[in-house]
């Protein structure tokens, strides 16, 4: 049987727990190593020869719809069909009935993935499901499985019967539409054919899988993806820099005297760096964005058209599109207990800032506080607590 050449990428939902960095974006947009998620997964499809892509899309899809337009600049053929309300992925697999053949993949647009992660499905010719070995399940479907072959799916169950975790990737025929009628989530569609004695078979993937579910994870995602682009110097490096390790600079970007990057790293176009900063691995600084002198920065996604004031030191730490920070601004990491949607988690992290944040001199964040969008802060200010969208702190 031929590879599969065709798949659906569900991208329509919000993300309620990655807020604020999914309150002026949908979840699949969220970037890492300056490229949205959702382009990973459209460019593992067609390194695996999948250019046939149906793409479902509701919140702010027109976000997703005018960076990937018709797919030709990422060499696949994209149709669009919308679920206007997020019911769950039953409900939006069904929004692409009309659009798909009868063999196809399904897979979330908010996962970090590589070609060789599909590798192992895409020959697949009855219903399968693409399963990982995880050592925390507690997030995840758990998948019960005996002989290649799904016996239950245990939906973030507190005692895991098995170590094999949900991808959410799955290769359906369209006897799917059938089971998936009138449920909201796939797993349950999947409940129905084990029900009614359709196997589903269980595939286990070895390849790049990693999911965005809270704003920390952010960081890992990102540190993951910088581990696999291209170290270039396409800017101006002034002497007296030194790069070492896993290093991308932008066109048009300047990287100024005495400036010392570790990586894995990567800068966008159009930057200016320096004099005299330090940035340290797995930090990735989206295009126009500014860093001024004796800042230090380490393990941080900063996205574009931010701008860092002076001897300012960031640590662990998510900065979203447009914020404006004056200089000597704190934010280190350490370990906290969040606490989202009633969930508490225990994480080792820094400040996580959403878009168009603008702070004075002098503020200082304690690890662990959500910053809203759209939030201004006066100088020499402490923040101990989230802060919500629009705020102004005096």
């Amino acid at each position: 049987m031929e590879n599969i050449k065709q798949a659906v990428i569900l991208a329509a939902g919000e993300g309620e727990r990655l807020r604020p960095f999914t309150a002026l974006k949908p979840k699949v947009m969220i970037p890492v190593a300056n490229k949205p998620i959702l382009q990973f997964v459209v460019e593992a499809l067609a390194r695996s020869g999948i250019r046939n892509i149906v793409m479902v899309v509701g919140y702010r899809k027109e976000q997703v719809l005018d960076l990937f337009g018709s797919g030709e600049r990422f060499d696949v053929d994209i149709n669009y069909v919308f679920q206007e309300q997020q019911l769950g992925t039953a409900h939006a697999l069904r929004q692409a009935k009309d659009a798909v053949g009868d063999r196809f993949l399904v897979l979330p647009g908010d996962n970090l993935i590589k070609a060789e992660t599909l590798s192992s499905i895409i020959q697949a010719e009855s219903a399968t499901i693409l399963i990982k070995e995880q050592e925390n399940v507690s997030k995840y479907g758990v998948v019960i499985a005996r002989g290649g072959v799904v016996e239950a799916i245990d939906e973030k169950t507190k005692e895991a019967r098995s170590n094999m975790v949900n991808t959410g990737i799955y290769m359906f025929n369209r006897e799917i539409f059938d089971f998936a009628e009138g449920e909201v989530d796939l797993t349950s569609a999947l409940g129905n054919m084990i029900a009614w004695g359709s196997p589903v078979a269980a595939q286990e993937t070895w390849g790049s899988w990693l999911d965005v579910v809270y704003p920390w994870d952010i960081l890992k995602v990102n540190d993951a993806a910088l581990r696999t682009i291209d170290a270039t110097a396409a800017g101006s490096i002034e002497r007296g820099v030194i790069l070492k390790g896993l290093v991308s600079v932008g066109r048009d970007t300047v990287i100024r005297s005495n400036t010392y990057i570790v990586g894995p790293v990567i800068i966008g176009d159009n930057c200016e760096i320096g004099p005299s900063v330090c940035i340290l691995p797995a930090t990735s600084i989206g295009d126009n964005t500014v860093v001024s002198s004796f800042t230090q920065i380490e393990n941080c996604a900063i996205g574009a058209n931010v701008q860092i004031g002076p001897s300012s030191t960031i640590d662990d730490s998510v900065i979203d599109h447009g914020s404006r920070l004056k200089g000597h601004l704190i934010a280190r990491s350490g370990e906290v207990e969040v606490k989202v949607e009633g969930e508490c988690h225990r994480v080792e992290v820094g400040a996580m800032l959403g878009e168009y944040c603008n702070m004075d001199g002098g503020v200082n964040i304690n690890p662990g506080v959500l910053v809203g969008n759209h939030t201004r802060v006066k100088a020499m200010k402490l923040l101990e607590r989230d802060i919500p969208d629009g705020s102004l702190v005096v």
